[in-house]
């Protein structure tokens, strides 16, 4: 049974094979726990040349996506997916994308994605049919679509089914905030020859002290690498003391 029905506009369609097919994501496509509808603007169009863009208005570099191939597209997106669903441009100038964010997103029974192109879309467009513009970081790339599938692949992991093992994505990055631990794997000597060695807690089978280390490790990779997301959070006594742990090992070391 279907849980999540998305359409996507975009201009190329076919890059999206890199989802459907592979991995993931594309186990969920393939389970039709997620369904896919790609919509090209261009098919909306009356020339010839099935023109889907054109030069700013006020002059300036490049050439922005017209507005009426698109509304007839995100209007066909609609009849495919639900009249009420959310409309999400990917753009830098967006909310930055977060775990909570993908979260809310998964809820969602449906999903129609933008994907703009060339120096953008016009802005009479964004603001008819436009429910949240969603960004990836403070960078830009040429187009829409690798962001989009990026965020269908996020959310495509909290579709009920989709993930081998459920509780991986319980214990993933930013799950509850916090970096994930490192993981290791058989076999046991790996790399011994380099110095490198698994963890010893890792093989006493002492499942409290395994689930100890673990958030150990998560709290202290979080202050070294992202403390801004220690900042919004209220760590427990537990937390303290492990995060304080954790920084004095790495002062003695």
């Amino acid at each position: 049974m279907t849980q999540l029905h998305i359409a996507v506009v975009t201009l190329f369609p076919e890059m999206f094979q890199a989802i459907t097919e592979f991995g993931v994501s594309g186990r969920g496509f393939n389970q039709k726990l997620i369904a896919l509808d790609l919509i090209n603007p261009r098919c909306f169009t009356e020339d010839k040349h099935q023109t889907v863009d054109d030069r700013p208005y006020g002059g300036g570099p490049g050439m922005v996506m017209m507005a009426e191939p698109l509304l007839q597209a995100i209007e066909q997106a609609r009849c495919l997916t639900d009249s009420r669903s959310r409309v999400v441009y990917a753009s830098p100038q967006g909310t930055p994308l977060t775990q909570q964010k993908v979260l809310e997103l998964a809820a969602e029974e449906s999903l129609i994605f933008l994907c703009g192109r060339y120096e953008g879309v016009d802005e009479r467009l964004l603001e008819a049919t436009v429910d949240e513009e969603i960004s990836l970081g403070d960078f830009v790339v040429s187009g829409g679509e690798l962001p989009v599938m990026v965020m269908i692949d996020a959310i495509a992991r909290f579709i009920p089914g989709v993930l081998g093992n459920e509780l991986s994505k319980e214990t993933e990055s930013h799950r509850d905030g916090l970096l994930d631990c490192p993981h290791y794997t058989r076999p046991e000597h790996a790399l011994e020859q380099l110095g490198y060695e698994v963890p010893e807690v890792l093989l006493s089978g002492d499942h409290a002290a395994i689930r100890r280390w673990r958030l150990k490790m998560s709290l202290g990779r979080t202050w070294q690498r992202r403390p801004d997301l220690l900042k919004s959070r209220v760590l427990s006594a537990e937390e303290q003391y492990l995060l304080s742990e954790y920084q004095q090992d790495l002062g003695n070391s």
